[in-house]
């Protein structure tokens, strides 16, 4: 059982790495971060320079920006600075009307806006931001998690101090290990746990929204069409990938949809979300069991970017998949031993995955993922498990799933940087 105390460190924690977005989370971030600056400055900037890491270029550069028609960075700043709200959170653009968008667009073509690689940093998530207008200046940094600003300064001067400090993030949060992870979501008290249908109310509203327009390469209709039916089936498992895709397709394709993310991305979010949401109603399961599935597929996907970081080169969609796989097998009746049999499934299968950036296809790999899940979770109800000689699998859960993140923060640093090599040098 977990005590009062952690009970409510732990519901903090989900509250705030759970929170809703619209678009994706790293342009989102820059316009966020735009609108603060902007803000400090106190009137629209002449110039703006912004600074950033790898990873936060890497997953800004091909997306699209919600309700613009257009991909990249250069719209997103420009609406942060001319339209932004900084205590909307990453739903800073969810003011933008038509003329503004007009307005947005002009900006960018009058080449107020200049974007360069921060150098020298090793924080994996950093958004610094310096508007100025008529000899005046004002700084904004974003470091270490989507929304967490580490200075706002009336300078364009970043103090010395400030690039030792951001080096870590550090949060007082609970260290959680995959036993506390069921432990609270099979025993918490229910009523302390209902905010977490939230995630199915916006995740499936986005993926339902979908259907309404085409965004991305529409990979969710793609697979309800009667073709697909024909190679998928009219079956649970086809309806989970296409409702999942489908609201990915949505949030990478720019619709101007709001879904709750998962430790800083949208797709973990609908990842950890809609396979639960969708096995659930279709196995009629109660809602208590949707809100404790809902709850552990969250708290997992968290418990493991606990070690992973922020961001790195290990695609969201193999934290997400073990969160929604492990969602499932709760669902599926499963208890702590099953549930942990799916977490090695999950690792010995998508392990390496790579990240890209995020950009309409993100939904492929996230049809991956949930596939992975599904069939994780079938495995381990079976009592199927890979063994600790194969592989990177430990017999401990928790060593498979830092095996995992050891491999994802540190090893594939090199992947990284050649991915976004060959990003940043195609025609």
């Amino acid at each position: 059982m977990i005590d009062k105390e952690d009970t409510e460190r732990i519901i903090a924690l989900i509250q705030q790495e759970v929170v809703p977005a619209i678009g994706c989370t790293e342009p989102m971030a820059v316009a966020l971060c735009t609108a603060r600056a902007t803000e400090q400055l106190g009137r629209r900037p002449d110039s703006i320079e912004v600074f950033l890491s790898a990873n936060v270029l890497k997953n800004a550069m091909g997306v699209g920006i919600p309700g613009t028609g257009m991909i990249g960075l250069p719209i997103a700043i420009s609406l942060g600075a001319l339209i932004g709200k900084s205590e909307y959170q990453l739903e800073v653009l969810r003011d933008l009307t038509p003329s503004a968008l007009e307005e947005g667009k002009q900006y960018v073509q009058e080449k107020h806006i200049a974007i360069h690689l921060k150098e020298n940093i090793s924080e994996k998530l950093y958004i610094e931001v310096r508007c100025s207008s008529k000899g005046d200046s004002a700084t904004a940094i974003i470091s270490g998690g989507h929304t967490r600003f580490v200075y706002i300064g009336q300078s364009s001067t970043v103090p010395e101090n400030i690039s030792s400090s951001i080096e870590i993030c550090e949060r007082d949060e609970i260290q959680l290990n995959m036993q506390m992870v069921y432990d609270f979501a099979t025993t918490a008290p229910l009523e302390k746990l209902r905010f977490i249908l939230l995630t199915r109310d916006y995740n499936m509203r986005a993926a339902n929204d979908a259907l309404k327009g085409n965004y991305g390469h529409n990979l969710g209709k793609t697979i309800d069409r009667p073709l697909s039916k024909g190679i998928f089936g009219n079956s649970i498992f086809s309806h989970i990938i296409a409702k999942t895709a489908s609201a990915c397709d949505a949030r990478m394709g720019g619709a101007m949809i709001p879904v709750m993310s998962n430790s800083g991305s949208g797709n973990q979010g609908i990842c950890a979300t809609n396979p639960v949401a969708v096995f659930a109603e279709e196995n009629e399961n109660t809602e208590e069991e949707l809100i404790r599935a809902l709850t552990l597929s969250h708290l997992t996907a968290i418990y493991i970017k606990q070690s992973l970081g922020c961001l790195s080169a290990l695609c969201g969609c193999v934290v997400a998949g073990i969160g929604s796989s492990v969602g499932i097998t709760l669902l599926m009746g499963g208890d702590y031993g099953h549930v942990c049999r799916s977490v090695k499934n999950m690792i010995a299968n998508l392990t390496g995955m790579i990240c890209d950036g995020a950009k309409p296809s993100c939904s492929l790999k996230i049809a991956s993922g949930v596939s992975t899940a599904v069939l994780s979770a079938l495995l381990s109800m079976e009592g199927k498990c890979v063994t600790s000689a194969e592989g990177i699998v430990d017999d401990s859960v928790d060593k498979s799933i830092h095996n995992l993140t050891s491999i994802g923060a540190e090893a594939m640093n090199a992947t990284d940087e050649m991915v976004l090599n060959i990003m940043t040098n195609k025609c």
